[in-house]
């Protein structure tokens, strides 16, 4: 592989007109596709809910058997009165509702506003402490839903603080803000570590150009397929956080390497051809993992979930082709100026530089000899900080959906919560579904068994099918729909769905359906964590040539996972950096969270293990003992793995700071894994362990041996190509 990267880089240099012209073609191309999709686009998204579990098909079920009843009647909101007075009934108060009633029926798009002190149909909390108004829309366009809830959002705010005015709902679908200030603090944060690991702001700048126009084309592939099949907004924050990290890392590993071989001597075109075959191989090793382990998201069987997958493995993907294409021919239009000024002076006098000379006070050398002398203590000390950061995962709680939206201080959640403590669950009711054959004479026993259940506030009088086989009945909990007391309601209705004699029951909601999807997330999440590992072990013993590397450097993927979750427990669902992280925290864990940041470590774990394993492998392999092929491993590879490592940390640190609970979750959990994997797992366990095996490390049985292929990360077919090469001249002559 080595030998035909070499060639592809050699070529792109060449050739770096045509290069460039053919990326900016293809991206003009897909802002075409996607210009042309977006104008005939229904403006639809992407399905996130999981079919065929036990809620959804009940669901299925109920609308067909009570079509009428469960047809939707529009967008709807809700104004939600705990006056000051502590009686919505009171005159005073009573007259002030009314007028803002009646400015609600002058918004933009009502259809009609309910009166919840009507005595008629009175909406009213028994203590009267609590009224609640229904605001109706119809069926609304996507600039009406901004437009008309802004105006029912200026209402609210406007309202006199006596009355308590809160806004319940939300009609605009909850999407990926712009990027914000952080975002850019950390791309900024990023350059100045390219600049000090570089000393050339030139060769910063091209390193962190190909990242961005590299987001820029694989955003706007994603955006272009989109506008053709709904996609989710989701799939677009993990395609861009994870392309500008991983298209940061690659370009900064060719670059590096590329810098080196100029400084040993080479041409331009001979150090972009060398870089390129050797750093361009392990990015493509590193970069097929990284997608591997995204596509590998299908053995979850969840579309949202697989979608989200696809489009990050596709961000890696161009990340890879752009570091293999576009940056040897943006090295060629560098040449020497990719070398700091010191190196440059250095280079013109002809003062060549050897990459195997011993750096006797290198931070990186002397932190592997600190790391190989006292192996023991290190590896004790790294795992007791991992685990340590891993144990308030113990208690994380996970939920599909948070009820009442995402934000504990907004005021749609503050009017959820008003009318759950005043009404019970009304707002998220349990639907059950009884079917036999003469449904109507079991209703009353069925109802009372219903009733009779611990944490049921109310039954609704049962509803008959046309055919008389089916009843529906409305099950008001006392709790919220993520309340465990409403989860044992579901779990007790299922347990005794047969009881009665020639009925069967299901249940169906917000809270049997967020069940459901729990639970397949998390059997989705055990069954791709086995795929994972499975996954690891086998690329690493290819890669390696070792089965007890991969054993051990699996076993520290897993502790990276761990203190990742448990971070994200303790900042988002403990509240423990609120002054500091700007989405909403409180809520428990998003369900979809552990499974995708399970498949993204995976991916950047093996991306430091190659890099940094690669050179130990090579220097043991050219007959070092074990322990000064960690020292020099270190040495040779460690300052540009730490610069890679702070790069991603700072990227992803930037996305954390959204607004946007999703992004913000998922970035600094990658965050926290990140620096957990490359700063602890990589750098102190990696080779505490190495150095305790020894030669063992790198024990493979010999049939084994026989079968693999060689994967030439070093490029040892190119040293022995340009060794033929010399010899050439002296046979001719």
């Amino acid at each position: 592989m080595s030998t035909f990267l070499s060639h592809v880089g050699r070529f792109s240099a060449r050739f770096r007109w045509v290069v460039v012209v053919a990326w900016l073609v293809i991206f003009a191309a897909l802002i075409g596709v996607f210009a042309i999709g977006s104008n005939s686009s229904s403006g639809e998204k992407a399905d996130s809910s999981i079919p065929d579990s036990p809620a959804s098909l009940a669901l299925e079920r109920m609308n067909h058997e009570f079509p009428v009843g469960a047809s939707a009647d529009g967008a709807a909101l809700k104004l939600v009165f705990h006056p000051d007075s502590g009686d919505v009934a009171d005159p005073a108060t009573a007259t002030d509702i009314g007028s803002l009633l009646a400015d609600a029926e002058s918004l933009p798009g009502v259809a009609s506003v309910s009166n919840p002190l009507d005595a008629a149909h009175p909406s009213i909390s028994q203590d009267r402490s609590l009224a609640v108004s229904t605001v109706s829309y119809g069926d609304l366009t996507a600039d009406q839903q901004k437009e008309y809830y802004d105006a029912a959002l200026d209402l609210q705010e406007n309202a006199p603080p006596a009355l308590g005015v809160e806004l319940g709902g939300n009609l605009v679908p909850i999407g990926a803000p712009a990027p914000g200030i952080g975002e850019g603090v950390g791309v900024l944060i990023a350059f100045v570590v390219l600049a000090l690991t570089f000393g050339s702001l030139l060769a910063a700048g091209a390193n962190l150009l190909i990242a961005a126009f590299g987001v820029g084309v694989g955003l706007m592939g994603i955006l272009a397929f989109g506008s053709i099949v709904p996609i989710s907004d989701n799939s677009i924050i993990l395609a861009s956080m994870l392309g500008l990290a991983v298209g940061i890392d690659y370009s900064l590993f060719i670059l590096s390497r590329f810098r080196n071989e100029l400084r040993s001597g080479k041409s331009v075109d001979d150090a972009i051809a060398r870089a390129t075959g050797t750093a361009g191989t392990a990015v493509v090793f590193a970069g097929l993992t990284v997608i591997v382990a995204l596509v590998a998201l299908l053995v979850a069987n969840l579309s949202f979930i697989t979608e989200m997958g696809m489009a990050a493995a596709f961000g890696v993907l161009i990340a890879v082709l752009l570091a293999l294409t576009l940056l040897p021919a943006l090295m060629r239009f560098l040449g020497i100026h990719a070398l700091s000024k010191k190196h440059r002076t250095a280079f013109q006098r002809g003062e060549l530089w050897s990459e195997g000379e011993k750096q006797r006070r290198g931070v990186m050398r002397g932190w592997g000899s600190f790391v190989v002398n006292r192996p023991i203590i290190s590896l004790l000390a790294g795992v007791l900080i991992l685990v340590i950061a891993a144990l308030p995962m113990l208690s994380m709680k996970t939920a599909f959906n948070v009820p009442g939206g995402a934000d504990p201080s907004s005021t749609e959640r503050a009017a959820y919560n008003l009318v759950l403590d005043e009404f019970g669950g009304v707002q998220s009711p349990l639907i059950v579904l009884a079917e036999g054959d003469d449904i109507a004479a079991q209703t009353a026993t069925i109802e009372g068994d219903l009733a009779a259940l611990d944490g049921v506030q109310q039954i609704t009088p049962a509803e008959i099918s046309a055919d008389g086989t089916f009843a529906r009945i409305i099950v008001i909990p006392e709790g919220g729909p993520i309340d465990q007391s409403t989860k044992d309601i579901v779990h007790s209705i299922r347990d005794d769905a047969d009881a009665t004699a020639g009925v069967h029951l299901e249940v169906t909601g917000e809270t049997a359906i967020g069940i459901d999807q729990d639970a397949q997330l998390m059997q989705a999440l055990i069954k791709y964590i086995i795929v994972i590992v499975v996954i690891s072990i086998v690329l690493m013993i290819v890669l390696f040539r070792s089965l007890l590397i991969p054993l051990v450097a699996t076993i520290g993927f897993l502790l990276s996972v761990g203190a990742s979750f448990g971070a994200s427990v303790a900042v988002f669902q403990w509240g423990w950096l609120d002054p500091l992280i700007a989405a909403p925290q409180g809520d428990p864990m998003l369900s979809l969270l552990p499974l995708l940041l399970v498949g993204v470590l995976f991916g950047l774990a093996m991306d430091y293990q190659v890099f940094l394993v690669s050179r130990i492998q090579e220097m043991h392999r050219k007959g070092m003992d074990p322990k000064g092929a960690i020292r020099e491993g270190f040495a040779r590879s460690g300052p540009v793995l730490v610069a890679a490592a702070t790069i991603m940390i700072v990227v992803f640190a930037g996305f954390a700071t959204s607004t946007f609970a999703i992004g913000a979750s998922i970035a600094f959990g990658l965050m926290v894994g990140v620096a957990a994997d490359a700063f602890i797992v990589r750098l102190v366990l990696m080779p505490a362990l190495l150095s305790l095996l020894g030669k063992s490390a790198w024990y493979l049985p010999k049939w084994l041996d026989k079968i693999l292929p060689d994967v030439d990360v070093e490029g040892h077919s190119l040293e022995a190509t340009a060794r033929e090469e010399e010899k050439q001249p002296a046979l001719v002559g």
